[in-house]
């Protein structure tokens, strides 16, 4: 298991309930498939949304991933990072979805990085270990030591500001 940075976990989290929520319940497999022809489409032609998770869920269904490895280590830094690397260790299958790609690849890699590290994130989720941000995890080393921090102003501090001079 790899440690990713928290928005690639964040970006991954948010890939899954968007499909989620495209599929319905009872899942409607048609619309589904509809809308990432859309986007597919849409990013083939060079134009789309410049957005991770709409990106990543036009590549999900499409993407072969060459290198795991090579993309949980790229997953460590999610603002800085080699594209054409990403780039190399994916590709996609199908004469759109190969075209998008590359277009995706010529117009917006940096962006295009972070969303196929997403989807590969969303596909493999047993490779990363995704860090507990529930209130529980966050507050359990919460020694309850800020709750008596006096943030009262002093004696002197509040003389500053006190005109009559009381």
């Amino acid at each position: 298991m790899r440690k990713v940075h928290p928005e690639f976990a964040y970006q991954s989290r948010e890939l899954e309930g968007q499909i989620d929520g495209i599929l319905g319940d009872p899942p409607d497999r048609k619309n589904y498939q509809r809308m990432v022809d859309a986007l597919v489409g849409e990013y083939a032609d060079g134009g789309g949304i410049e957005d991770v998770n709409m990106l990543a869920f036009a590549l999900v269904d499409h993407i072969a991933f060459n290198d795991p490895k090579g993309l949980l280590a790229e997953a460590e830094d999610y603002e800085f990072g080699d594209a054409a690397r990403v780039f190399a260790m994916a590709s996609c299958k199908g004469d759109q979805a190969a075209r998008m790609y590359e277009a995706i690849g010529q117009s917006m890699p940096d962006l295009a990085r972070q969303a196929i590290i997403t989807a590969f994130l969303h596909k493999n989720p047993r490779k990363w270990d995704d860090d507990d941000q529930s209130l529980d995890q966050l507050s359990a080393n919460d020694d309850g030591d800020d709750l008596a921090d006096d943030d009262g102003a002093t004696d002197d501090f509040a003389q500053m500001f006190d005109q009559d001079g009381e």
